[in-house]
């Protein structure tokens, strides 16, 4: 785990994600994504400021394929936003920081 941001498995998922008590974003990435790279210290910061507000997680699609496969991930890095277990939105590619936080913010305040 760095930071907030918790490191989920296939295994895990349906507990850290699906059934969370509150809204949760998943990081699909890889090791060797020079883009996913570059986009974890804009969701360090994000998973800090909102610790309150969400969960903020991440999930390897080489280590965790099931997973990625049931939610058609293509690309990484791909963001998606859970809310009581259900897909509310997403972000692909490296965004700069203002515009997932614009995004991350308008996530949380839906219904």
């Amino acid at each position: 785990m760095a930071g907030d941001i918790i490191d989920v498995r296939d295994a895990e998922f349906g507990g850290q994600v699906l059934r969370a008590d509150g809204p949760v974003l998943v990081d699909f990435t890889a090791h060797w994504c020079a883009p996913c790279r570059a986009l974890t210290p804009a969701l360090e910061a994000l998973a800090t400021a909102n610790k309150d507000r969400m969960k903020v997680t991440r999930l390897d699609i080489d280590e965790n394929p099931e997973t990625a496969q049931t939610y058609g991930i293509r690309s990484v890095p791909t963001l998606l936003l859970f809310k009581q277990g259900r897909v509310v939105g997403q972000i692909v590619g490296a965004q700069p920081r203002q515009k997932l936080e614009g995004a991350v913010e308008k996530f949380l305040q839906a219904p």
